[in-house]
């Protein structure tokens, strides 16, 4: 069964969020604060997911939340353990400090760990530690489409930033070598922002990602 993918820029951030079909059974990943063209989407193609999974949890990822919680009442959030506190408090997921306090209107229905594997759109997804942007990030690849959606750990020529509370360089450029760039290099690379890329193109051409001498 085919995989089908698609990214919409959501919110004043244009937070991507990411489309995963297959099989008869949708999910979606990131939510920026206005979900408004996703929920046009999802109608206009007769999707209804059932999961709306969660790379990290920064507020531009999680903002718009609530309303897909009223607008689609089954959707169940699934959060990575280690940022399951920012959901509910604007001050852990960054957003207060930005004077735009922004939450996920409750807690997760689920929290995952690195190394568990996840069935959804007919596919079976790893979830993969690119923690080091935030305490918990997390990656989901899913070998059979040559797919991982990275959050903001990568993206085409850049890095996640590692200035924000919670980050720390050393082990986001860790997690990406020892996580992401062990991956085909046809492995399409869905970010968090910005357009999609490839990890040979990083590989080849994004300074962080060089082998250290």
């Amino acid at each position: 069964m085919t995989v089908r993918t698609h990214t919409i820029a959501l919110g004043m951030l244009q937070t991507n969020c990411h489309v995963i079909s297959g099989g008869g059974d949708c999910a979606v990943f990131d939510v920026g604060d206005d979900p408004r063209p996703l929920l046009d989407y999802l109608r206009e193609h007769s999707l209804t997911p059932t999961r709306l999974l969660l790379t990290h949890g920064h507020g531009d990822h999680i903002a718009g939340i609530p309303a897909m919680r009223e607008a689609m009442p089954g959707l169940r959030i699934i959060c990575p353990d280690a940022d399951a506190g920012m959901l509910t408090d604007p001050r852990a997921n960054l957003s207060a400090g930005l004077g735009w306090p922004m939450h996920a209107g409750g807690e997760a229905d689920e929290l995952i760990q690195p190394g568990q594997t996840l069935r959804f759109a007919d596919a079976e997804w790893q979830v993969l530690d690119t923690s080091g942007h935030s305490p918990g990030g997390v990656s989901y690849y899913c070998p059979s489409a040559g797919v991982v959606i990275c959050g903001d750990a990568l993206f085409a020529g850049s890095i996640g930033r590692t200035d924000v509370p919670g980050a720390d360089a050393e082990t986001l450029l860790g997690n990406i070598r020892d996580q992401l760039l062990r991956l085909p290099d046809d492995t399409r690379v869905l970010p968090g922002h910005g357009p999609e890329t490839t990890i040979g193109a990083e590989r080849r051409m994004n300074p962080f990602c060089r082998e250290p001498a």
